[in-house]
């Protein structure tokens, strides 16, 4: 009697084991996160430092209510992630916007502006596909290309974005780029920081309730300026898109640094934007140096 209860036991314990799923074979892979959709991010210079930890350049110069003067970008040449070099270059940059119109930059004369700048852009959005992911930006409809589950090449070709592999991490998409072609106005951020062939990126994108969100926003408000009409609906209280992106380039910088770009809703669609239909500044300053072929492509 008791052989036969034992054997019971054992035949519902097997029955029900075999009956869950994945029982047999391979767990199936979580689904990915949706990243779909358009996302807004207005503030200008556009990062948003850490509150600890080595982070992103500050403007020195300041508005009455404190928050960042995009009309004079002064980086905090201070900040001990750069290395002397560096720090000398985001200086000087800044003694140019100080007296006179500013300097140039890849934004304002309408060359690609590469990674990690362009992600200062003011809104994103991605199109996700097995194998890939194709990421267009509001500025000038600028387009990268993420292979997924892939590796760089042993010889990285440089290009204006970089070679961009991903994954998922769970929730979290995994951005890692490298390569980087350095166009004649490259630089980091807004204030000049220089960038070298070394240079390393990683991004981690993930979506957030906004209780989680608030913190990046709140840190985006105090640092930047907000151009009003405000691009972005800030009583927006559903999912939002975070990025957290970390830096690493051992000839211009003293150790990685990390901040965040927190994405919400935007209330104004995109439209056309095309820098070099108008280069003419028309004497407020120089021309933009605009790309241009010598001849013609075909």
């Amino acid at each position: 009697m008791k052989s036969w209860r034992r054997n019971f036991l054992l035949l519902v314990a097997f029955t029900s084991t075999a009956a869950m799923p994945g029982f047999g074979q391979a767990a199936a892979p979580a689904a990915a996160p949706d990243f779909s959709g358009l996302w807004s991010h207005p503030w200008l210079p556009g990062f948003e430092p850490l509150a600890s930890g080595p982070t992103s350049l500050i403007n020195k110069q300041r508005r009455p209510d404190g928050v960042s003067n995009v009309l004079q970008l002064v980086g905090d040449y201070t900040n001990p992630i750069l290395k002397p070099e560096a720090a000398a270059t985001v200086k000087a940059f800044g003694e140019l916007s100080m007296n006179h119109f500013g300097f140039h930059n890849p934004r304002n004369q309408c060359w690609p502006n590469g990674v990690p700048f362009i992600l200062s852009s003011n809104g994103v959005q991605m199109f996700q596909f097995p194998d890939h992911i194709t990421m267009i930006y509001q500025t000038d409809h600028q387009t990268r290309q993420v292979r997924m589950n892939a590796q760089h090449p042993a010889k990285v070709t440089p290009s204006w974005y970089g070679d961009s592999v991903g994954h998922y991490e769970g929730d979290t998409l995994v951005i890692d780029t490298v390569g980087f072609k350095a166009g004649p106005y490259a630089m980091v951020d807004w204030f000049g920081t220089p960038q070298s062939p070394a240079l390393h990126v990683i991004e981690r994108y993930r979506m957030l309730d906004y209780d989680a969100a608030k913190d990046g926003l709140e840190r985006a408000s105090k640092e930047n300026a907000l151009p009003l009409p405000a691009a972005v609906d800030l009583n927006y209280r559903g999912k939002h898109l975070q990025l957290q992106f970390t830096v690493e380039d051992s000839n211009v910088f003293t150790t990685p640094w990390s901040a965040t770009v927190t994405y919400g809703k935007p209330v104004v669609g995109w439209v056309e934007q095309v820098c070099a239909e108008n280069p003419n500044k028309y004497g407020t300053e120089e021309d933009a140096q605009v790309p241009a072929a010598g001849k013609a492509d075909f």
